[in-house]
């Protein structure tokens, strides 16, 4: 009974250990940090959004329509086809605004 509670408690340890132990030990250290460079491109949340919906839509139409037992055109028309044409658009939108 006790040692599967030892067990657990030294796990539980040794990932402690293994997450806070780096920190602890740089501490002392006298290296200054350089500053990490920004990315080039920042992601909005409006585009994170599209991009969850993007993958999230196709999967949903996938759970319904089981294209791996129907038809499969009728998953590409409704579930990859509706992701396709908003991002062609997006992309053709986005070409005129930077002329």
């Amino acid at each position: 009974m006790f040692s599967g509670i030892q067990e657990i408690l030294l796990l539980v340890i040794i990932i402690l250990g293994i997450l806070f132990l780096p920190r602890i030990l740089n501490r002392g250290g006298s290296e200054t940090r350089e500053a990490v460079p920004r990315p080039a491109i920042e992601i909005s949340g409006k585009m994170r959004l599209a991009v969850a919906v993007s993958v999230i839509w196709p999967a949903v139409m996938a759970a319904f329509l089981k294209p791996w037992e129907q038809n499969l055109f009728r998953y590409l028309y409704l579930g990859v086809g509706p992701v396709a044409l908003i991002w062609m658009i997006y992309w053709v939108l986005t070409g005129f605004r930077k002329k």
